[in-house]
């Protein structure tokens, strides 16, 4: 279908665009920005004035993506491209598992789904799993998910392996034996409320493992959802000397701490946890300075059961695609960020992570997928169970007025989600 995207605000990360102009749509790609092609007659106008355009967000950590529900959340967030941790059910560690995983998602909806393979067999951290059969079969990376290793020499027989063949591994840094039993950030609050604390330390302790072992090995690691101001200055040292890691937060630790669990709201039971607010302030800085490449959604939906139980015992994870774009537009609104950087971190640099298998994602230009989010920035909504798509209400932003409504998706050209204007 040919489509006119007619009088928005096109904002593209990759090139540093936010200007007023067309775009125009054709064969599933962007034919043209500003003047029509020749020959061109849309079969389909939409008129985008008062709206943004922009990239299709790419998240890089969401789970159960394959699910029509979930599906229908990401299109709902302006959510075109999603990367799935190894932790399903069953786990990721087969090649035709991940090709039925491919080809579920391709049967049920139209999200781009871009799977991690487990990086050892039943993410049990002992036996490697055939990395390069796992590639073979559709996995952009290697990942442990929020499982541990066994030991640092499988951790570091993981990376001489991943490295001999140029993929990347994509790790947690949290230490299994300091986190053990806790269930809150280690501080004043969590004494308070008699919870068992994760200290920061064990986010930094294992960091220096990981970046030692990166020095060592030379291979690419993404270090996923860094949740404190002492491993964001050990990330952004190791990106100065060179070293080939990048790394993303989730959406919610840019505006959350841990004085946000109130009185035992199960809402907030996140992993990691939520810290104090420098850890927050540290983590909204590093978002605008580039040392924290990515944002993503750490969507994992849960059952509504899953929330009444005391918060020691709730199993942690927020549904977070369809609140994605708004709490990064949150983010940017209060601490001055310009859009155009802002969202290069759901847009062009997650997309980088991707390369490999889909060079123009996170890219608004000429020739690439037409892969688009549009949405209407003056519009507020409120987050409530009853708007969620997301099988899992589960999210601390219950009740919270958010800006940016989405109004379109597009995935290859084709309207995969349209909101009536309220």
């Amino acid at each position: 279908m040919k489509l006119h995207l007619k009088g928005g605000r096109v904002i593209d990360p990759a090139s540093r665009t936010d200007q007023v102009q067309d775009v125009f749509i054709a064969e599933g790609k962007i034919a043209a920005l500003g003047a029509p092609p020749a020959d061109f007659t849309a079969e389909r106008t939409i008129d985008a004035t008062g709206l943004a355009l922009m990239p299709g967000l790419v998240d890089l950590a969401a789970r159960r993506v394959s699910a029509a529900s979930e599906a229908a959340a990401a299109l709902a967030g302006g959510v075109t491209r999603v990367v799935c941790p190894p932790d399903t059910d069953p786990v990721l560690d087969q090649p035709d598992l991940v090709e039925m995983l491919q080809l579920r998602a391709r049967a049920a909806h139209q999200v781009q789904v871009h799977p991690l393979g487990a990086l050892t067999a039943g993410l049990a951290g002992r036996e490697l799993t055939e990395m390069a059969q796992l590639t073979q079969a559709g996995c952009i990376g290697l990942s442990q998910a929020n499982a541990p290793m066994a030991d640092n020499r499988t951790l570091l027989r993981a990376l001489q392996y991943a490295g001999t063949f140029g993929l990347t591994v994509w790790l947690r840094a949290q230490d299994a034996s300091l986190a053990a039993g806790g269930v809150a950030a280690s501080g004043a609050v969590a004494s308070r409320l008699g919870l068992a604390g994760i200290p920061v330390a064990a986010e930094t302790i294992a960091l220096h493992t990981i970046l030692e072992l990166v020095r060592f090995t030379g291979t690419r690691v993404h270090l996923c959802r860094v949740s404190s101001a002492a491993g964001l200055a050990l990330v952004r040292a190791a990106k100065a000397e060179g070293l080939p890691v990048t790394c993303d937060v989730a959406a919610h630790h840019l505006h959350l701490t841990d004085m946000d669990i109130g009185y035992f709201d199960a809402q907030y039971r996140l992993d990691p946890p939520l810290r104090a607010q420098r850890d927050r302030e540290a983590i909204r800085d590093a978002a605008r300075d580039g040392t924290i490449d990515a944002i993503c959604s750490d969507h994992t939906p849960l059952g509504a059961d899953a929330r009444l139980v005391p918060f020691a015992q709730a199993a942690p994870g927020a549904s977070g695609l369809e609140l994605l774009l708004s709490l990064v537009l949150k983010w940017a609104d209060e601490s001055r960020v310009p859009w155009v950087e802002a969202l290069a971190r759901v847009t062009h640099a997650p997309g980088q992570r991707l390369a490999a298998v889909a060079p123009g994602a996170g890219r608004l230009a000429t020739g690439q997928p037409a892969d688009v989010c549009v949405f209407a920035p003056s519009a507020h909504w409120t987050v409530s169970a009853q708007n969620l798509r997301s099988a899992g209400h589960n999210t601390p932003f219950l009740g919270y007025e958010l800006p940016g409504r989405v109004r379109f998706t597009l995935v290859g050209g084709h309207v995969a989600h349209e909101a009536l204007a309220v």
